[in-house]
């Protein structure tokens, strides 16, 4: 096949991603809180671009679920929805125990050795109390196997219904929950590190399963402070 005359605009779909992932990690942080109205004049200027790739980011955070929209009204930030969080949990358990069962023959010893330094990292922000350090580290431990699984389809889910996990996560962040984390990652490690897919997915389900627990009854009020 002839290559196309026109090439693709890379920069632009590269922009495109750029918007989209400051608006959710905005959503998710509390930059943006629950029931603010978000304009893409005013998002567009906060991030110095036009209002395109803010529209596509909006209609992009529309389908997770992260903002709220209907013909002739306003944007918002949605507010937390428990049931939402719940669903979504499921569906980030599973997809981290199978990126973890297909990653296991192909993680390297440098991949082990980038999820004890992740861990390092988060243990460290756990005693410090620091919940965007420990989310950072967290997240960063738990792509290698991801990223190492090759599946485009669970990357696909976990970008889609992470954040939507993450943004309670936040609020709810526990010590003594994260320290648990911090022994089951040294533990899925070494499962991953002796060839044993099936003890190592089983490991990193418990260890996302644990996040259950964070999650308050649909009874409770769950608000979220901008930092």
């Amino acid at each position: 096949m002839p290559i196309p005359a026109t090439a693709a605009p890379l920069r632009t779909e590269l922009l495109r991603d750029s918007v989209h992932d400051r608006l959710r990690d905005a959503i998710v942080d509390g930059t943006l809180a629950p029931g603010e109205v978000v304009r893409d004049t005013e998002l567009a200027s906060w991030l110095g671009v036009s209002r395109t790739p803010v529209r596509e980011a909006l209609l992009r955070l529309g389908g997770t679920g992260l903002v709220r929209a209907a013909p002739g009204r306003s944007t918002v930030v949605a507010e937390i929805d428990l049931a939402e969080v719940r669903e979504a949990h499921a569906v980030v358990a599973s997809m981290h125990r199978l990126a973890v069962a297909e990653a296991v023959a192909r993680l390297t010893s440098a991949d082990l050795g980038r999820m004890r330094a992740a861990n390092e990292r988060f243990a460290s922000a756990v005693n410090a109390h620091d919940t965007d350090a420990a989310l950072a580290a967290d997240d960063d431990f738990h792509a290698v196997a991801v990223d190492a699984s090759a599946n485009r389809a669970v990357a696909t889910v976990l970008d889609q219904f992470g954040p939507v996990v993450r943004r309670l996560e936040r609020l709810r962040f526990a010590s003594l929950a994260a320290a648990d984390s911090v022994d089951l990652h040294d533990r899925l490690v070494a499962a991953c590190e002796a060839g044993d897919a099936d003890a190592a997915a089983d490991v990193a389900f418990r260890t996302w399963q644990n996040l259950a627990d964070l999650i308050p009854d649909t009874t409770d009020t769950v608000t979220q402070e901008t930092p």
